[in-house]
């Protein structure tokens, strides 16, 4: 089984950043992908940004040119570099990774960007 623990949200202001990083545990080989995923209030949860196996990523447009997604050489902890927040932004962050064809889930951490 896989534990994931989330951590790095809290209150910014627009134009500031926040790190996020999500910390996998447990019996991990060849995770297919690592991901973030947001939900504002009232909303479904949206990709944010995703790598795969091999490196590749993928971000909403939303994100682009702000968000990077990256994560250690261990394959085993990701991180979401948000730079240039906006209020629109506000939303609770998930991280989730696929493995062994199960998905699992962070706890969420909030992210709140005032004007």
């Amino acid at each position: 089984q896989v534990q994931l623990v989330e951590s790095g949200g809290g209150l910014v202001q627009a134009g500031g950043s926040l790190r996020l990083s999500c910390a996998a545990s447990g019996t991990i080989f060849g995770i297919a992908s690592m991901g973030w995923y947001r939900q504002a209030p009232g909303n479904q949860r949206d990709l944010v940004a995703i790598i795969f196996r091999g490196g590749n990523t993928n971000y909403a447009d939303s994100v682009k040119g702000r968000f990077t997604i990256s994560r250690d050489d261990a394959k085993t902890t990701v991180y979401l570099q948000m730079n240039s927040l906006k209020p629109e932004d506000t939303a609770v962050y998930y991280c989730n990774v696929r493995y062994d064809s199960t998905r699992y889930w962070g706890q969420g951490t909030q992210v709140t960007v005032s004007s």
